[in-house]
């Protein structure tokens, strides 16, 4: 087991507050199994979580869910974390955003708010996130970010329908005035994985956009800062999954389950405490599921003798559990891993379904909405 002096603290932590979100994206993240509203920690109890982050020494704190704006009492929610003295970042759709809430938001101390995008015209956006006149609902609340000045990340799921938009996303991330966009191409984990079809890139779509984004990078240096990342299917080494296994951030899911990532709950291995019967110190620093993968000694090879061992260390768990059906293998999306013909064959598998695959909405309960 790791003791506390060789791990650092956490940077930042993701809080769930909900799973509650009234769109049916398609390509959600979160667990195949939603947590009900009735197993949401509550208030003060958020509140003293925030508190144990602060003092293990996470500095930026993500409201998240689901959508967080379902939660009524987000506003004292935000008002806790920064009286805790921590960072914070609202993730949200904007549906369940109002200029009253806001107001009250930026009064209670929230510092930046990341909005989520679904595509740049109505039609794209409402069909994506499977609620109709969402996007303008987004558009509206946006421009409220803007005027009150909020510090504003835009968040865009990229994918096979809507990559060919990038060049207008980057144009509207400008006027909406965001510091940053994320050009964020879908990961196929949880809910995600039923629709690779639908949703996977094209390899000339990928091409074209490392070519966009590295103008644009240029073209905006100092007016917008652009983050990409690829499909990781068509990478030739996997990404460092949250900067390595507990050694940057942590997630917390609405009922209080502590995961070292944000899929981590699909390593049915692994047992995951509740900072409900644990602090999170010592669940940082010594519950067995984050020390798990910690570190490079667990790594097999080829990863143990890579030269690459301590930049990606040994890519995601989840991914290789996904796919090569063993949390402890190297990432099969590696080129060198023995498990990157099963990559190849979701691949050419996806895209010969190609523009024939139907999306497969999440409806999630007891909130979600029905496709437009």
């Amino acid at each position: 087991m790791s003791t506390s002096s060789s791990i650092a603290p956490p940077i930042a932590m993701l809080a769930e507050l909900t799973h509650r979100c009234p769109l049916s994206c398609p390509y959600c993240s979160n667990p195949l199994e939603l947590q009900a509203k009735d197993s949401e920690l509550g208030t003060d109890a958020w509140a003293d979580v925030f508190g144990q982050a602060a003092d293990l020494g996470v500095l930026q704190l993500h409201l998240s869910g689901g959508e967080p704006a379902a939660r009524p009492d987000l506003v004292d929610l935000t008002r806790a974390a920064a009286q805790a003295g921590l960072y914070t970042n609202l993730i949200t759709s904007a549906i369940g955003l109002t200029p009253r809430r806001l107001d009250a938001l930026e009064a209670a101390g929230l510092d930046h708010i990341q909005l989520s995008l679904q595509g740049v015209t109505a039609a794209m956006a409402d069909h994506i996130g499977g609620y109709r006149g969402g996007y303008d609902r987004k558009m509206s609340i946006a421009a409220e970010i803007k005027a009150r000045g909020i510090p504003l990340t835009l968040n865009a799921v990229m994918h096979r329908q809507n990559l060919d938009d990038l060049p207008r996303t980057i144009d509207m991330a400008v006027e909406l005035g965001a510091r940053r966009l994320e050009i964020a191409c879908v990961q196929f984990h949880g809910w995600a994985t039923l629709n690779r079809g639908a949703l996977l890139p094209t390899r000339e779509q990928t091409d074209a956009t490392k070519q966009i984004v590295a103008k644009a990078q240029t073209r905006l240096r100092g007016v917008l800062a652009i983050d990409f990342v690829p499909p990781d299917y068509y990478s030739d080494y996997p990404k460092a999954c949250m900067g390595g296994w507990g050694s940057a951030g942590l997630n917390i899911l609405p009922d209080g389950t502590v995961l070292p990532c944000h899929a981590a709950e699909s390593l049915k291995h692994l047992s995951f405490d509740k900072v409900t019967d644990r602090p999170l110190r010592e669940i940082w620093y010594d519950s067995a599921a984050f020390n798990a993968y910690r570190g490079v000694d667990w790594l097999p090879d080829p990863c143990q003798s890579c030269a690459r061992r301590d930049v990606d260390f040994g890519g995601c768990r989840c991914q290789a559990l996904a796919i090569a059906g063993d949390a402890g293998a190297t990432d099969p999306v590696c080129r060198k891993a023995p498990g990157r013909d099963r990559v190849d064959a979701l691949l050419q598998a996806a895209l010969e379904a190609g523009d024939s695959a139907d999306l497969v909405y999440r409806v999630s309960a007891p909130t979600g909405t029905r496709p437009a």
